[in-house]
């Protein structure tokens, strides 16, 4: 933003610098986006983790259990090999140190052949093996700790980008001479259409939608940016905006509709005004055959509008129009 020296007088911004101001904000906007979906992922590998984990720790336990089940068996062993001649410190295999170490320098090595042998060394491998893996665990958890902490500094740090860009656009948009047409074009940002597509019918956040010329009323921003030239148009032709009765409809408000005219309103859900691509129209075009209605049919697929065939006949609406591709 251009800030005047004192006792100058402030240097009013150019669109372009709004614009590359809104671009900025976008790009500011989907880096956050990105950072967000980061951290799911590695929450999710968290989760995977520790998951695994258990499952490990599961098979830690009933191995425990077999080395438990063996140390009666063992600590005869270590009780003949301490009455064995050179058998001194053959006790401590119950010790910290290794068992196998303890009886190996204690005991004559003939009694730990065959399967004792065999259980104290899967025991070993698996108490190892268990150290390991809570090693591993440990560190796992560290990592992804320090990576959601810098992730979290990293959002804080965009979210105050994205504050403050947006409000460096809105303070530069009113020191713009703007018509209401070219305000309204820059402040819709059209990357929020693939944003909106996340959301189901009926439930896209406001911050989503963009503001028409009419007052109150919201569309997708797609849909939006080519209402406002339709409108353009339409208003150098009968010198007045069009009329509006209903644009975004959210989920309630069709439930209510769809329940006062069963029939007549579409199913909750499935309402392309929940999409933010359609209108009910009133000023003339509301009936069918009107220079208004007819006006609208002749010029609205320039930009992007068309009446859809079913409101011809069943049920007849001529009064609702929608955005995009026609393909019922």
């Amino acid at each position: 933003m251009v800030v005047a020296s004192p006792g100058v007088a402030a240097v009013k911004p150019s669109i372009d610098q709004v614009e590359n101001l809104r671009k900025q904000a976008t790009k500011a906007r989907n880096e956050l986006q990105g950072l967000d979906k980061e951290l799911k992922g590695l929450r999710k590998e968290v989760r995977q983790s520790k998951k695994r984990l258990r499952e490990t720790l599961a098979e830690l336990a009933k191995a425990d259990e077999e080395f438990d089940r063996i140390r009666g068996p063992l600590a005869q062993l270590a009780n003949s090999a301490y009455q064995a001649p050179a058998a001194s410190g053959a006790l401590s295999i119950f010790g910290p140190g290794s068992a196998t170490d303890a009886l190996h320098a204690s005991a004559d090595v003939t009694f730990l052949a065959g399967s004792d042998q065999a259980l104290i060394d899967a025991a070993e491998e698996l108490r190892d093996r268990r150290e390991d893996l809570a090693d591993d665990a440990q560190d796992l958890q560290s990592r992804t700790n320090l990576d959601q902490a810098k992730i979290k500094k990293q959002q804080k740090t965009l979210f105050k980008r994205v504050d403050d860009l947006k409000n460096q656009l809105n303070k530069m948009l009113k020191n713009l001479d703007l018509d209401r047409d070219t305000e309204l074009t820059l402040r819709c940002d059209e990357s929020l259409v693939e944003d909106s597509k996340k959301f189901p019918n009926g439930l896209i956040p406001g911050q989503y939608l963009c503001k028409i010329p009419q007052q109150g009323f919201l569309l997708r921003a797609d849909a939006a940016l080519s209402f406002v030239k339709l409108n353009a148009a339409y208003k150098k032709r009968f010198g007045v905006d069009m009329c509006v009765r209903d644009a975004y409809r959210d989920l309630a408000e069709q439930q209510r509709l769809y329940y006062a005219r069963p029939g007549f309103a579409a199913i909750p859900g499935h309402s392309n005004h929940g999409l933010g691509q359609a209108l009910d129209l009133c000023g003339g075009v509301q009936t069918s055959g009107s220079v208004q209605f007819t006006w609208l049919e002749a010029n609205a697929g320039t930009y992007g509008w068309f009446h859809p065939s079913w409101a011809y006949s069943s049920p007849f609406e001529p009064w609702h129009w929608e955005f995009g591709t026609q393909d019922r």
